[in-house]
């Protein structure tokens, strides 16, 4: 389960993509079968969540790891890899950005 506080001792990442209302339910498809499948049973994992705007042109991705290390060796799986490529394919961009939490309400 994600854990929003300042301070935490682990690593932020939100993911942005830019996608059509004809192909945002299959993006949200591949990236809950990833999750499911692959991406929640890798080492440092601690949880994620899936976003979507009202009029499905976008899709954000919140996801916490115990180390950057551990988000980076998930995204250059070969796994992984090649899931990225698919989900390249329904999208028009994505981009996963690190962040540090710096204040919560």
């Amino acid at each position: 389960m994600p854990n929003i506080q300042k301070g935490a001792d682990l690593q932020t990442v939100i993911t942005t993509f830019e996608t059509t209302p004809g192909t945002c339910q299959d993006l949200l498809d591949a990236l809950t079968d990833a999750y499911a499948v692959f991406i929640s049973k890798q080492p440092g994992f601690i949880g994620a969540g899936l976003h979507v705007n009202d009029a499905q042109t976008r899709v954000a991705n919140y996801s916490q790891w115990t180390r950057r290390e551990d988000f980076q060796a998930m995204l250059r799986s070969d796994e992984m890899r090649r899931r990225n490529r698919i989900i390249h394919d329904m999208c028009r961009s994505f981009e996963p950005v690190m962040y540090d939490v710096t204040a919560t309400f």
